[in-house]
Protein backbone atom coordinates (compact mmCIF):
# COMPACT_ATOMS: atom_id res chain seq x y z
CA UNK A 1 0.00 0.00 0.00
CA UNK A 2 3.30 2.39 0.93
CA UNK A 3 4.30 1.85 -2.67
CA UNK A 4 1.76 2.29 -5.10
CA UNK A 5 0.90 5.55 -2.60
CA UNK A 6 4.30 6.54 -2.53
CA UNK A 7 4.23 7.03 -6.47
CA UNK A 8 1.07 9.45 -6.24
CA UNK A 9 2.20 13.16 -7.06
CA UNK A 10 1.52 15.66 -4.42
CA UNK A 11 -1.02 18.11 -4.41
CA UNK A 12 -0.32 21.79 -4.21
CA UNK A 13 -2.98 24.22 -2.58
CA UNK A 14 -3.73 27.52 -3.63
CA UNK A 15 -6.59 29.69 -1.56
CA UNK A 16 -8.96 27.00 0.02
CA UNK A 17 -12.48 28.13 -0.27
CA UNK A 18 -11.50 31.15 -2.66
CA UNK A 19 -11.13 28.82 -5.70
CA UNK A 20 -13.38 30.85 -7.51
CA UNK A 21 -11.99 34.06 -7.34
CA UNK A 22 -8.28 32.44 -7.66
CA UNK A 23 -8.05 34.16 -11.22
CA UNK A 24 -8.53 37.57 -9.32
CA UNK A 25 -6.04 36.46 -6.69
CA UNK A 26 -3.53 36.11 -9.66
CA UNK A 27 -3.30 39.62 -10.54
CA UNK A 28 -1.76 40.89 -7.45
CA UNK A 29 0.26 38.21 -6.73
CA UNK A 30 1.62 38.01 -10.74
CA UNK A 31 2.04 42.13 -10.19
CA UNK A 32 4.15 41.46 -7.11
CA UNK A 33 6.36 38.77 -8.68
CA UNK A 34 6.58 41.24 -11.93
CA UNK A 35 7.35 43.80 -9.98
CA UNK A 36 10.16 41.29 -7.87
CA UNK A 37 12.02 40.52 -11.30
CA UNK A 38 12.07 43.83 -12.99
CA UNK A 39 13.63 45.31 -9.79
CA UNK A 40 16.36 43.06 -8.75
CA UNK A 41 16.97 42.20 -12.22
CA UNK A 42 17.63 46.57 -12.51
CA UNK A 43 19.58 46.49 -9.73
CA UNK A 44 21.87 43.60 -11.18
CA UNK A 45 22.16 45.65 -14.67
CA UNK A 46 23.08 48.64 -13.05
CA UNK A 47 25.62 47.28 -10.34
CA UNK A 48 27.05 45.02 -13.57
CA UNK A 49 27.01 48.11 -15.72
CA UNK A 50 28.06 51.04 -13.61
CA UNK A 51 31.63 51.54 -13.32
CA UNK A 52 31.22 53.71 -10.09
CA UNK A 53 28.73 50.58 -8.46
CA UNK A 54 31.90 48.61 -8.55
CA UNK A 55 32.34 48.32 -4.84
CA UNK A 56 32.31 45.75 -2.10
CA UNK A 57 28.98 47.47 -0.90
CA UNK A 58 27.32 46.73 -4.12
CA UNK A 59 28.66 43.78 -4.93
CA UNK A 60 26.83 42.18 -1.74
CA UNK A 61 23.96 44.19 -2.79
CA UNK A 62 24.20 42.35 -6.52
CA UNK A 63 24.18 38.92 -3.97
CA UNK A 64 21.13 39.74 -2.22
CA UNK A 65 18.84 40.69 -5.35
CA UNK A 66 20.12 37.47 -7.16
CA UNK A 67 19.09 35.51 -4.24
CA UNK A 68 15.81 37.08 -4.33
CA UNK A 69 15.10 36.86 -7.96
CA UNK A 70 16.50 33.34 -7.54
CA UNK A 71 13.47 32.67 -4.79
CA UNK A 72 10.74 34.43 -7.16
CA UNK A 73 11.99 32.22 -10.02
CA UNK A 74 11.67 29.08 -8.22
CA UNK A 75 8.05 29.78 -6.81
CA UNK A 76 6.52 31.81 -9.38
CA UNK A 77 5.76 28.82 -12.09
CA UNK A 78 3.84 26.70 -9.71
CA UNK A 79 2.07 29.47 -8.09
CA UNK A 80 0.58 30.67 -10.84
CA UNK A 81 0.13 27.87 -12.56
CA UNK A 82 -2.14 26.57 -9.25
CA UNK A 83 -3.95 30.14 -9.52
CA UNK A 84 -4.64 30.47 -13.46
CA UNK A 85 -4.85 26.85 -14.47
CA UNK A 86 -5.69 24.78 -11.90
CA UNK A 87 -3.33 22.17 -12.23
CA UNK A 88 -2.56 21.03 -8.77
CA UNK A 89 -0.06 18.16 -9.31
CA UNK A 90 3.84 18.22 -8.46
CA UNK A 91 6.31 15.22 -8.87
CA UNK A 92 8.29 14.25 -5.97
CA UNK A 93 11.45 15.01 -7.45
CA UNK A 94 9.91 18.09 -8.36
CA UNK A 95 8.82 19.25 -5.22
CA UNK A 96 12.09 18.09 -2.91
CA UNK A 97 13.99 19.89 -5.39
CA UNK A 98 12.01 23.37 -4.91
CA UNK A 99 11.74 22.82 -1.15
CA UNK A 100 15.52 22.33 -1.01
CA UNK A 101 16.32 25.77 -3.29
CA UNK A 102 13.52 27.76 -1.29
CA UNK A 103 14.86 26.90 2.10
CA UNK A 104 18.09 26.96 1.16
CA UNK A 105 18.04 30.55 -0.51
CA UNK A 106 16.55 32.26 2.83
CA UNK A 107 19.55 30.59 4.24
CA UNK A 108 21.96 32.08 1.32
CA UNK A 109 19.62 35.55 2.31
CA UNK A 110 20.07 35.94 5.92
CA UNK A 111 23.70 35.14 5.21
CA UNK A 112 24.06 37.98 2.67
CA UNK A 113 22.63 40.53 4.97
CA UNK A 114 25.18 39.81 7.25
CA UNK A 115 27.66 39.81 5.06
CA UNK A 116 26.32 43.35 4.39
CA UNK A 117 26.59 44.17 7.71
CA UNK A 118 30.43 43.31 7.85
CA UNK A 119 30.75 45.64 4.82
CA UNK A 120 29.21 48.13 6.69
CA UNK A 121 31.25 47.87 9.96
CA UNK A 122 34.70 47.78 8.25
CA UNK A 123 33.73 50.78 6.42
CA UNK A 124 32.56 52.77 9.22
CA UNK A 125 34.94 51.44 11.87
CA UNK A 126 38.30 51.54 9.66
CA UNK A 127 37.61 53.21 6.57
CA UNK A 128 40.71 54.12 5.45
CA UNK A 129 41.77 50.43 5.24
CA UNK A 130 38.22 49.38 3.97
CA UNK A 131 39.36 48.97 0.07
CA UNK A 132 42.44 46.52 1.69
CA UNK A 133 40.48 44.65 3.58
CA UNK A 134 37.06 43.89 1.71
CA UNK A 135 39.20 43.19 -1.75
CA UNK A 136 37.04 41.70 -4.76
CA UNK A 137 39.18 37.92 -3.81
CA UNK A 138 37.32 38.50 -0.06
CA UNK A 139 34.24 39.89 -1.17
CA UNK A 140 34.05 37.01 -3.21
CA UNK A 141 34.92 34.58 -0.64
CA UNK A 142 32.39 35.63 1.36
CA UNK A 143 29.32 35.46 -1.40
CA UNK A 144 30.35 32.00 -1.59
CA UNK A 145 30.62 31.14 2.00
CA UNK A 146 27.20 32.18 2.46
CA UNK A 147 25.73 30.44 -1.01
CA UNK A 148 27.90 27.17 0.20
CA UNK A 149 26.28 27.22 4.33
CA UNK A 150 22.80 28.18 2.71
CA UNK A 151 22.97 25.21 0.37
CA UNK A 152 25.18 22.55 2.10
CA UNK A 153 23.28 23.11 5.74
CA UNK A 154 19.90 22.07 3.87
CA UNK A 155 20.90 18.89 2.30
CA UNK A 156 20.73 16.63 5.31
CA UNK A 157 16.60 16.94 5.47
CA UNK A 158 16.15 17.01 2.09
CA UNK A 159 17.70 13.89 1.46
CA UNK A 160 15.70 11.71 3.44
CA UNK A 161 12.56 12.69 1.62
CA UNK A 162 13.30 10.59 -1.62
CA UNK A 163 13.33 7.68 0.50
CA UNK A 164 10.45 8.58 3.12
CA UNK A 165 7.07 6.16 2.25
CA UNK A 166 3.77 8.56 1.66
CA UNK A 167 0.87 7.03 2.66
CA UNK A 168 -1.14 9.88 3.90
CA UNK A 169 -3.34 12.48 2.14
CA UNK A 170 -0.56 14.08 -1.01
CA UNK A 171 -1.87 16.97 -0.30
CA UNK A 172 0.04 19.99 0.93
CA UNK A 173 -0.61 23.22 2.61
CA UNK A 174 0.67 25.86 -0.02
CA UNK A 175 1.20 26.40 -3.86
CA UNK A 176 5.48 25.56 -3.23
CA UNK A 177 6.76 22.93 -1.54
CA UNK A 178 7.74 23.58 1.60
CA UNK A 179 10.29 20.70 4.30
CA UNK A 180 7.58 20.86 7.06
CA UNK A 181 4.33 20.59 4.98
CA UNK A 182 5.77 17.27 2.98
CA UNK A 183 7.16 15.94 6.23
CA UNK A 184 3.34 15.46 7.65
CA UNK A 185 2.73 13.46 4.95
CA UNK A 186 5.58 10.48 5.30
CA UNK A 187 4.68 7.72 7.13
CA UNK A 188 8.08 7.11 8.71
CA UNK A 189 9.96 8.05 11.64
CA UNK A 190 10.84 11.89 10.88
CA UNK A 191 12.26 12.66 14.30
CA UNK A 192 15.50 13.99 12.52
CA UNK A 193 13.61 15.84 9.84
CA UNK A 194 11.46 17.66 12.73
CA UNK A 195 14.42 18.33 15.06
CA UNK A 196 17.48 19.26 12.79
CA UNK A 197 15.53 22.09 10.64
CA UNK A 198 14.44 23.91 14.58
CA UNK A 199 18.02 24.04 15.45
CA UNK A 200 19.26 24.91 11.90
CA UNK A 201 16.57 27.68 11.93
CA UNK A 202 17.54 28.99 15.41
CA UNK A 203 21.44 28.43 14.69
CA UNK A 204 21.23 30.76 11.78
CA UNK A 205 18.31 33.13 11.88
CA UNK A 206 18.74 33.75 15.07
CA UNK A 207 23.21 33.66 15.01
CA UNK A 208 23.21 35.92 12.45
CA UNK A 209 20.96 38.70 13.51
CA UNK A 210 22.61 38.39 17.07
CA UNK A 211 25.83 39.32 15.06
CA UNK A 212 23.84 41.96 12.78
CA UNK A 213 22.92 43.88 16.40
CA UNK A 214 26.02 43.38 17.87
CA UNK A 215 28.12 45.32 14.67
CA UNK A 216 25.44 47.77 14.64
CA UNK A 217 26.25 48.29 18.37
CA UNK A 218 29.80 48.79 17.50
CA UNK A 219 28.66 51.09 14.80
CA UNK A 220 26.91 53.04 16.92
CA UNK A 221 29.65 53.45 19.20
CA UNK A 222 32.09 54.54 16.76
CA UNK A 223 29.56 57.03 14.90
CA UNK A 224 28.67 59.21 18.49
CA UNK A 225 32.20 59.60 18.54
CA UNK A 226 32.72 61.38 15.77
CA UNK A 227 32.78 65.31 16.72
CA UNK A 228 31.17 66.85 13.45
CA UNK A 229 27.10 66.41 13.66
CA UNK A 230 27.29 66.35 9.95
CA UNK A 231 29.46 63.42 9.44
CA UNK A 232 27.54 61.35 11.67
CA UNK A 233 24.28 61.44 9.84
CA UNK A 234 26.54 60.33 6.81
CA UNK A 235 27.87 57.63 7.99
CA UNK A 236 24.54 56.53 9.83
CA UNK A 237 22.90 57.18 6.40
CA UNK A 238 24.92 54.64 4.53
CA UNK A 239 23.64 51.88 7.01
CA UNK A 240 19.73 53.22 6.39
CA UNK A 241 19.13 50.93 3.43
CA UNK A 242 20.70 47.87 4.92
CA UNK A 243 19.20 48.28 8.15
CA UNK A 244 15.48 48.60 6.93
CA UNK A 245 16.30 45.62 4.47
CA UNK A 246 17.39 43.19 7.78
CA UNK A 247 13.95 44.54 9.18
CA UNK A 248 12.19 43.87 6.42
CA UNK A 249 13.72 40.38 6.61
CA UNK A 250 13.76 39.16 10.11
CA UNK A 251 10.16 40.99 10.89
CA UNK A 252 8.54 38.72 8.33
CA UNK A 253 10.75 35.30 9.89
CA UNK A 254 9.54 36.52 13.00
CA UNK A 255 5.84 36.96 12.13
CA UNK A 256 6.21 33.57 10.20
CA UNK A 257 7.49 31.73 12.57
CA UNK A 258 4.81 33.41 15.49
CA UNK A 259 1.62 32.21 13.47
CA UNK A 260 3.40 28.46 12.87
CA UNK A 261 3.98 28.41 16.71
CA UNK A 262 0.49 29.92 18.35
CA UNK A 263 -2.02 30.32 15.37
CA UNK A 264 -3.04 26.59 15.01
CA UNK A 265 -6.34 28.32 15.53
CA UNK A 266 -6.17 31.08 13.12
CA UNK A 267 -7.86 30.15 9.47
CA UNK A 268 -5.73 28.49 7.11
CA UNK A 269 -5.74 31.31 4.93
CA UNK A 270 -4.22 33.40 7.27
CA UNK A 271 -1.05 30.95 7.35
CA UNK A 272 -0.92 30.73 3.52
CA UNK A 273 -1.01 34.88 3.05
CA UNK A 274 1.86 35.07 5.81
CA UNK A 275 3.66 32.25 3.85
CA UNK A 276 3.43 34.42 0.86
CA UNK A 277 4.40 38.11 2.69
CA UNK A 278 7.42 36.12 3.76
CA UNK A 279 8.20 34.80 0.22
CA UNK A 280 7.54 37.99 -1.34
CA UNK A 281 7.70 41.10 1.15
CA UNK A 282 11.43 41.41 0.75
CA UNK A 283 12.29 40.76 -2.77
CA UNK A 284 9.58 43.40 -3.75
CA UNK A 285 10.79 46.13 -1.34
CA UNK A 286 15.09 45.46 -1.34
CA UNK A 287 15.12 47.40 -4.24
CA UNK A 288 12.99 49.86 -3.44
CA UNK A 289 14.44 50.72 -0.37
CA UNK A 290 17.79 50.50 -1.76
CA UNK A 291 16.06 52.76 -4.79
CA UNK A 292 15.20 55.61 -2.80
CA UNK A 293 17.69 55.15 0.06
CA UNK A 294 20.76 55.00 -1.80
CA UNK A 295 21.87 58.39 -3.85
CA UNK A 296 24.31 56.32 -5.87
CA UNK A 297 21.73 53.46 -7.10
CA UNK A 298 19.28 56.16 -7.48
CA UNK A 299 21.13 58.17 -9.31
CA UNK A 300 22.57 54.97 -11.79
CA UNK A 301 18.67 54.40 -12.39
CA UNK A 302 18.12 58.17 -13.57
CA UNK A 303 21.34 58.34 -15.74
CA UNK A 304 19.59 55.14 -17.54
CA UNK A 305 16.69 56.35 -17.97
CA UNK A 306 17.82 59.66 -19.32
CA UNK A 307 20.14 58.10 -21.40
CA UNK A 308 17.50 55.89 -23.09
CA UNK A 309 15.33 58.74 -23.45
CA UNK A 310 17.78 60.87 -24.95
CA UNK A 311 18.47 57.80 -27.68
CA UNK A 312 14.86 57.69 -28.03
Amino acid sequence: MWSNNSLSPFLLTGFPGLEAIHHWISIPVFVVYFSVIIGNGTLLFLIKDDHSLHEPMYYFLAMLAGTDLLVTLNTMPTVLRVLWLDEREIGHGTCFSQAYFIHSLSFVESGVLLAMAYDRFIAIRDPLRYRSILTNSRVLKIGIGAFLRGFISVVPPIVPLHFFPYCHSHVLSHAFCLHQDVIKLACADITFNRIYPVVLLSFIFFGDSLIILFSYLLILKTVMSIASGEERNKALNTCISHICCVLVFYVTVIGLSLIHCFGKHAPHVVHITMSYIYFLFPPFMNPIIYSIKTKQIRNGILRKFSLHRFRA
